[in-house]
């Protein structure tokens, strides 16, 4: 098999320009994706195209990541009815070298023959003016050729500035540039992507004569027609302190059923038979819990999944022995799924007890008698041991880790107390 056929099983192949797959069965190709360092992560909806690399590397052709340290100044006005906010350039600066060092755990820098290559579109630009670039660059395409692109089309009625419209002309000196620097022939990129890469194929072609050839990706949605890579909250970042192991995961296990086919040939790397044979032996919610866990491992580690298990086991009240053997991590991972209080340590010695913490600190229970009430129900319970009395004091040693306790009003309420 060869990377286009890999493509199009795993339906990942949506518009392919003339010639490349003849291309590809005679000669190893350089190709890049560019990413503008408008966020401060990589999100899930990025790893469509870190795929798209991965799986061209795998066939021995030559990735390389464009940072777009030039072009997430201008901003990109393909999929978006409004103008960007620009952001300043020490912010462009901290996502760039953040999310390079992203790339490195999800792309292959070292490998013997093809390593990956980062590139920064930054360097192109620098050092030129805008009356050279407009000589080298602006005479290139006629403004009717850049108008019947579908991302100005799309904005025509709601306004495009000059600084968004130019966006194609750099996106197009970029591919230029690599394919002379670099000898890159190949660019690929998402479907809304199409007129700014095809733009660089005829800058090429106009410019210097050569033959480059462009590729993308279907959009991906979700089967209900929404935005793929988010989720209730917003975006699903790559980045643990924006999106936590544990709601990476559970993005994954609430998937709708019908996602998950697209969802496993996208993201996982298993061969066409392996993945049939998943799908016919094994029923959606066992597909979806082998796909969360490569997924949270690939991304966030083993640690940290064997963590999120934990945190899953304690919050949906499945039996395990060591369900309170928490690390500080698991229970910081827990205190953002949770309704959390915090107390002050010195709470303790003053004779802190459980009605207390029922009703003063927190208001879980309004009162002392639905705490009774609560208590002879057998509902409440302290680090999964039953409470007796409303009137027990809180000790030091129930804390787990000398700073937390887990208490539970039923079988679906559950809430920690930190203690500071």
């Amino acid at each position: 098999m060869d990377f286009l056929s890999e493509l199009r099983w795993r339906g990942m192949l949506q518009d392919v320009t003339p010639g490349l797959e003849d291309y590809l069965k005679t000669e190893k190709v350089t190709a890049y994706i560019g990413f503008d360092p408008t966020a401060p992560s990589l999100t899930i909806g990025n790893y469509v195209q870190i795929m798209l690399l991965t799986l061209l590397q795998k066939y021995g052709h030559k990735p390389i990541v464009l940072l777009g340290g030039a072009t997430g100044r201008i901003g990109d006005p393909s999929g978006k009815d409004k103008e960007r906010q620009l952001k300043s350039y020490e912010e462009l600066d901290s996502n760039l070298n953040f999310q390079k060092e992203q790339f490195k755990k999800l792309i292959d820098f070292n490998d013997a023959e093809n390593p990956a290559m980062f590139i920064n579109n930054l360097d192109f630009y620098k050092d030129l003016n805008i009356l050279e670039f407009l000589r080298v660059a602006g005479k290139t395409l006629t403004v009717n050729y850049m108008l019947s692109k579908d991302s100005v089309q799309n904005r025509l009625e709601n306004g495009l500035s000059f600084t968004e419209f130019s966006y194609q002309l750099l996106q197009a000196y970029d591919f230029q540039c690599l394919y002379n620097d670099y000898g890159c022939k190949l660019q690929m990129g998402g479907s809304d992507q199409w007129g700014n890469i095809t733009s660089g194929t005829e800058f090429i072609r106009r410019n210097i004569g050569g033959k480059a050839y462009a590729l993308t990706t279907p959009l991906l949605t979700k089967a209900d027609g929404t935005k793929f890579g988010k989720s209730a909250e917003g975006n699903i970042w790559l980045d643990s302190k924006l999106t936590s192991p544990y709601r990476f995961y559970q993005f994954w296990i609430n998937a709708a059923d019908a996602d998950i086919p697209t969802f496993v040939r996208y993201f996982t790397f298993f061969d066409q038979d392996t993945i049939l044979k998943r799908e016919k032996d094994l029923d959606i919610r066992e597909q979806k819990l082998l796909l969360a866990e490569e997924l949270t491992v690939r991304i966030h580690g083993k640690d940290a999944y064997q963590a999120v298990l934990k945190v899953t086991d304690l919050l949906f009240n499945k039996p395990s022995d060591d369900q309170i053997d928490l690390s500080e991590t698991e229970l910081e991972m827990i205190a953002n799924e949770i309704p959390t209080f915090d107390i002050s340590s010195d709470s303790i010695n003053n004779n802190l007890t459980i009605n207390d913490l029922l009703t003063t600190e927190s208001q879980i229970l309004s009162s002392k008698g639905e705490v009774r009430r609560a208590i002879q129900n057998n509902a409440l319970k302290l680090n999964k041991e039953k409470i007796t009395s409303g009137e027990d004091l809180i000790s030091l040693h129930q804390l787990i880790r000398d700073k937390y306790i887990i208490l539970e009003n039923g079988k679906k309420n559950k809430y920690l107390f930190r203690f500071n």
